[in-house]
């Protein structure tokens, strides 16, 4: 279904994305980080839905199905790095400190700060090329929500 997203996506030099396939993929992202401890519940569910809803200007019902795309999608997204890395040469900057708020607001969803989340949040800042002091700066932000 979406191979022809992923194949555009991982290109050697791929364009910037349409705003539609950058919220797609930007929202897999969390996705992934939500699975990301094995436990993929209604708490990291909802808390997608209410991100994709505030920062694309979607209704519940968009933001849901939007959410549902990319829980395939990054079923059938490649490894994180080559993930991560297209997102990067697709989203400018800014945008992509948003993103590592927002992975953050889905780590702390439900309540639990899990390693294996922790460490996947890190290594997308990193990969996605947001300093330590920016993904730092946005966990800080959430956590004092």
């Amino acid at each position: 279904m979406f191979a022809e997203f992923l194949r555009r996506l991982t290109a050697p030099d791929p364009a910037p994305l349409p705003d539609d396939d950058a919220r797609l993929a930007l929202t897999a992202l969390l996705v992934r980080v939500a699975r990301s401890d094995g436990v993929f519940d209604d708490s990291e569910r909802d808390r997608i839905d209410r991100i994709a809803a505030t920062r694309y200007g979607l209704s519940p019902f968009e933001a849901a199905r939007l959410r549902g795309e990319a829980e395939t999608l990054e079923g059938e997204a490649p490894d994180t790095v080559r993930f991560t890395r297209a997102i990067k040469d697709a989203v400018p900057y800014e945008e992509r400190i948003g993103v590592i708020e927002a992975l953050w607001q889905v780590v702390l969803a439900d309540g639990v700060r899990e390693a294996e989340e922790d460490a996947l949040v890190r290594l997308v800042a990193s990969l996605l090329g947001v300093n330590d002091r920016d993904s730092a700066l946005a966990r800080q932000r959430v956590a004092q929500a």
